[in-house]
């Protein structure tokens, strides 16, 4: 089937040829549904605090802090931003010239609220001899929207979020990625003043992302009294999965190379692997706020924060047990105890289990990297959501699942589903050490059974392409999951260019 031209491919790739081969089958077979115990809930499954339980895990936190340990805030940044901006380029290509639609109309009537209007402004006088008001006065709209995506000018139309400004301020306007710079600084800083911070970036972009951060490093250094160690990764080839046709064959370019394309958000599991630190908090480039509406962000993330190594604690003294061979029976009913309260781990099986085959599933549930995942109350917005869902060796266990995940055609599911409270905003901080300090091998706890095939098309012609299993979705099945009820205002994405009109960004 593979030429020795598609084999050198593999290899320039660093992808192994059964790698391609699974792939390939997994085409043929399609992925299972995956089967729902209920959704999650605060009366089943999702942890909700009351205020003085915040202030026993804020100042977990700060002791936490406070013993130098290593913590790493990484941030998901290689997206481009076009699909924030589809709307206006839908305008440029339009047969009209005068916004028509509310979207257009919104955006042009609110322009100089953007943080971005000086310096398209600039761009306009630069590039037309007119500034923006003068261009909207003659009806040249679309001379304003080609000065703010096209390379002549601002060139917003094919650069990532994070490098787009998002916010202003009155002595400056700040990018997406510095507000992350700045989030670092207020809850991820050790007792040294180090702060972290880990970008995954595309590699067009990368000297891009470079450049800001020299410009401004020091600037937010001496505001914070912090010293960043800032890097960066790209996903890697070797995570591409390779495309094909209707008929389920490797699909051919015209020149007979064969296609890979991204495998999605859940190859940077690798790059997650690839971070050296204790703890590890996750959250996407485009949900940031301005300065004054940051409180609760910080403090929900060093609540999450601090009931992550709460837990960690705990699971270090089960497992030392355990290794050990030093524990009773009643410890192992302590253990099972908090396998099923605290981690919502179960599986019916464990009643008929001998001792030491308890003790050896006791190890195996207990002994893997642990996530704390924020959850925000159901408001229409899209994205996967928590459930109780089975896993493959029969245990039930609380996930992320997509909607793609789950079979509507299934009535009970599909109840399930829409009975669902609250959902997912991407609000992690994990835990990748084991009890003796050693990094678990992330790659290891992946369901692979949970990626998802999509339908697209190159040059006029369909293709299939298949996505990895998503980095907080199947990459993270097989590890230990608490769910934590957060604020609303914790949440406050960046989908379209007029998202950034919301209150929330001004």
């Amino acid at each position: 089937m593979f030429t020795t031209e598609d084999l050198n491919l593999f290899v320039e790739k660093g992808i192994d040829i059964h790698v391609v081969e699974e792939q390939l089958a997994a085409f043929e077979k399609g992925f299972p549904f995956l089967r729902i115990a209920s959704s999650a809930s605060v009366d089943n499954g999702i942890l909700s605090l009351d205020e003085q339980q915040e202030q026993y895990f804020l100042d977990l936190w700060e002791g936490y802090l406070k013993d130098n340990h290593k913590v790493v805030k990484f941030v998901p940044a290689s997206g481009a931003a076009s699909r924030m901006f589809k709307d206006l380029f839908g305008f440029l290509s339009a047969d009209y010239d005068k916004p028509e639609t509310d979207f257009e109309k919104k955006f042009f009537d609110s322009i100089d609220r953007f943080a971005f209007y000086a310096d398209l402004n600039e761009a306009c006088l630069k590039n037309e001899g007119k500034g923006i008001a003068d261009l909207v006065a003659a009806g040249n709209y679309k001379a304003v929207v080609a000065n703010l995506l096209e390379a002549k000018g601002l060139n917003y139309g094919a650069l990532p979020k994070g490098l787009l400004k998002f916010h202003r301020y009155t002595a400056m306007n700040r990018t997406a990625m510095e507000e992350h710079l700045t989030e670092g600084a207020l809850y991820a800083a050790s007792s040294d003043g180090e702060v972290n911070i880990h970008f995954t970036v595309s590699h067009e972009h990368l000297d891009h992302f470079k450049s800001l951060v020299a410009a401004k490093k020091a600037d937010y250094e001496r505001r914070y009294g912090v010293r960043y160690n800032i890097s960066f990764s790209e996903q890697k080839p070797s995570t591409d999965t390779i495309a094909v046709d209707a008929d389920n064959k490797p699909f051919r370019e015209e020149n007979g190379k064969l296609l890979f394309r991204p495998g999605g958000h859940g190859a940077l599991i690798e790059n997650l692997n690839d971070i050296d630190a204790e703890v590890i908090f996750v959250k996407n480039i485009d949900n940031v706020v301005p300065d004054r509406l940051k409180e609760p962000t910080v403090r929900y993330k060093k609540i999450i924060g601090g009931i992550l190594v709460s837990l960690q604690a705990e699971i270090n003294r089960y497992t030392t047990m355990l290794k050990n061979g030093k524990y009773t029976i009643d410890d192992l009913r302590e253990m099972i105890q908090f396998l099923h309260k605290k981690l919502f781990v179960r599986n019916e099986e464990t009643k008929h289990l001998e001792d030491a085959e308890l003790a050896l599933y006791l190890l195996r549930k207990l002994n893997r990297p642990i996530r704390v995942c924020g959850m925000v109350r159901n408001s229409g917005e899209p994205g996967g959501g928590p459930f109780i869902a089975y896993n493959a060796d029969g245990t039930t266990s609380l996930q992320i699942l997509e909607s793609s995940q789950i079979d509507m055609s299934n009535a009970e599911a599909k109840k399930q589903f829409e009975l669902g409270t609250h959902f997912n905003p991407v609000d992690l901080v994990c835990a990748v050490r084991d009890y003796q300090g050693e990094k678990y091998n992330l790659p290891e706890y992946v369901d692979k059974n949970t990626g998802f095939i999509s339908h697209k098309s190159k040059n006029g012609r369909e293709l299939k392409a298949l996505e990895l299993p998503g980095l907080w979705n199947g990459a993270m099945s097989d590890w230990n999951t608490v769910f934590v009820e957060v604020p609303a205002e914790t949440f406050n994405p960046v989908k379209t260019v007029n998202d950034l009109l919301r209150p929330q960004h001004q």
